[in-house]
């Protein structure tokens, strides 16, 4: 199927009330851009957060209407000119060209190589490395995908880390805020017996299931109201990991360090350096914290429980 973008400028004042009569009079879609694009004139109209405007318009601003290449484009426009009681405006329409916009998407998204071994593969791809460590994961239906910093330093740690844990004994781990499951995953797939996954979210906490059950990864996901009066699941742990916000970790620093086993390792992040202080801070009267990695001006803190508590 071909489209066609009508092509609209129109003032400030005017911009909003002219998309949604064009929405009602037949359009597909319709966006606003600043008429002055591309010129000396170019205006940015976001500025920093908190300080956004009101409206999603500039003083000159171009209203583009997405419709079908046969449709009526005048009647589109006439009728939505006279919902607005305004004359009919100048308009021009431009051609879209017809693309498979499925594989467009997809061409943007290739594997991401985390650590020394882990590859996150997306499904229309064949794994770089048949004998890394693989997570199928899709960009967007996963809620986390390894892209990001505070992720990244989460998988390597484990990478560096699980290996390195005693296999005298089956080992277990907590994933909590858990999202797409990617680091219970990523646990799982390096050895750990027993692995949980929490979210306050059931978005996430299906996502998860969904991702475990493609990778072949037995992990249970709970929501926290679930997770503290499941009895199935251990007590304490000996991975205790957490990719959040520096808030809420430094709210959740006596329930996390509570479920860390003696002799167990909680390993913090989401944390931007500069607030690294604060959570090491808000952590020291249950387990001592240290910067155990930094990438972009995002921090993973680790720690080690006292073998006596």
């Amino acid at each position: 199927m071909s489209w066609t973008e009508i092509v609209i400028e129109v003032a400030l004042s005017d911009a909003e009330t002219l998309s949604d009569a064009l929405m009602e009079a037949g359009a597909l879609s319709v966006s606003v851009e600043d008429a002055d694009l591309g010129t000396p004139d170019e205006q940015p109209l976001f500025g920093e957060p908190g300080m956004e405007p009101k409206e999603a318009a500039w003083q000159r601003s171009r209203v583009v209407a997405l419709a079908e290449v046969d449709a009526d484009h005048a009647a589109i426009v006439s009728n939505a000119a006279a919902a607005c009681g305004v004359a009919v405006p100048p308009y021009s329409l431009r051609p879209v060209a017809a693309q498979d916009w499925v594989r467009l998407t997809q061409s943007q998204f290739d594997p991401i190589h985390i650590g020394k071994n882990i590859w996150v593969v997306p499904s229309w791809h064949d794994a770089p490395d048949a004998n890394g460590l693989i997570l199928e994961l899709d960009p967007g239906l996963a809620f986390g995908t390894g892209s990001h910093p505070t992720t990244r330093l989460c998988m390597e740690w484990l990478e560096t880390n699980i290996p390195k844990l005693p296999p005298h004994k089956p080992q277990t781990v907590l994933d909590y805020g858990c999202g797409s499951g990617i680091l219970a995953m990523v646990a799982k797939k390096l050895g750990a017996a027993t692995v949980i996954g929490v979210d306050i979210d059931p978005h996430a906490i299906d996502a998860a299931r969904y991702n475990s059950e493609r990778n072949h990864c037995e992990v249970a996901y709970y929501l926290p109201e679930d997770f503290s009066s499941q009895q199935a699941a251990p007590q304490v742990y000996d991975v205790v990991v957490a990719n959040i916000l520096s808030g809420p970790l430094k709210l959740m620093a006596p329930m996390l360090c509570s479920r860390v086993a003696a002799g167990g390792s909680l390993t913090l992040s989401g944390v931007l350096a500069e607030q690294a202080n604060d959570v090491i801070a808000a952590y020291a009267q249950w387990l001592p914290l240290t910067v155990w990695a930094e990438q972009d001006g995002w921090v993973a803190l680790s720690g080690t429980r006292n073998a006596r508590h």
